[in-house]
């Protein structure tokens, strides 16, 4: 049982490594045909946004890597295969349910992480990034990493997904933490200025938390940001 569950574990971290380097390299690429010189004296700093950002593929992929492992031995946790096993319309409202949950714990935990101490001792490696990449994207301490490897595995125990919804949130989970890191808006300036664009948290948003830190604490949507008076808009470089 233990060499299935450390199997699953390392497969896992495995996947979450390639995921980090496929999406990051992706738009590190994208980046560099846009603007040819935003990484050019950037070397030093990528390479240590890669490194933090594998060790924090091991501390994803191994809560995550457990999980499955129950899920699939043991029938752990509350995902299910089967189309019809709960109400269709329940299949959209899964994914939003996670992304909020998931954008309520990622604000309150990431808005204490900017008090000193905690700044200090969890948060101040992501902030390194001056300006940030997309290597960024996983650049964390290991105690700011483990505060965002627990939240989808403990979800998963709680709030029913089917497995096909699950992969849908792992993906926007993917894109929006790199695509807000990048330094350029690859939404449209209609949809970041529009309305729905207004609850949204798009590159435009997060690069002015990069800008001023002490504001624009969301991961997803802007509701808490808004809520608590920590919206400061958007950033005016990009």
């Amino acid at each position: 049982m233990w060499t299935a569950i450390l199997l699953s574990a390392a497969a896992m971290t495995g996947i979450v490594a390639l995921r980090y380097l496929a999406s990051s390299g992706a738009f590190a690429w994208l980046t560099h045909r846009r603007l040819p010189e935003y990484h050019a004296k950037l070397g030093g700093q990528i390479r240590k946004e890669i490194g933090w950002s594998l060790a924090s593929a091991a501390i994803y992929g191994i809560p995550a890597g457990i999980v499955a492992w129950g899920w699939q031995e043991r029938g752990w946790t509350r995902i299910y295969t089967q189309w019809d096993a709960l109400p269709l319309w329940y299949l959209p409202l899964a994914p939003l349910i996670y992304l909020f949950l998931h954008d309520t714990w990622f604000y309150w935990t990431h808005r204490l992480m900017h008090r000193p101490a905690w700044f200090r001792a969890m948060h101040a490696v992501h902030h390194a990034s001056r300006p940030p990449t997309a290597w960024a994207a996983m650049s964390f301490h290991p105690w700011e990493a483990i505060t965002g490897a627990i939240v989808i595995p403990l979800l998963v125990f709680i709030v029913p997904i089917h497995v096909a919804m699950l992969g849908l949130v792992l993906l926007v989970m993917t894109l929006m933490g790199v695509t807000n890191h990048m330094g350029w808006e690859m939404f449209p300036r209609k949809l970041v200025h529009s309305a729905l664009g207004g609850w949204l948290i798009t590159a435009s948003h997060h690069q002015r938390h990069h800008e001023e830190y002490r504001c624009n604490y969301g991961l997803y949507f802007r509701f808490w940001d808004r809520l608590c008076g920590t919206d400061k808009g958007l950033s005016k470089a990009l």
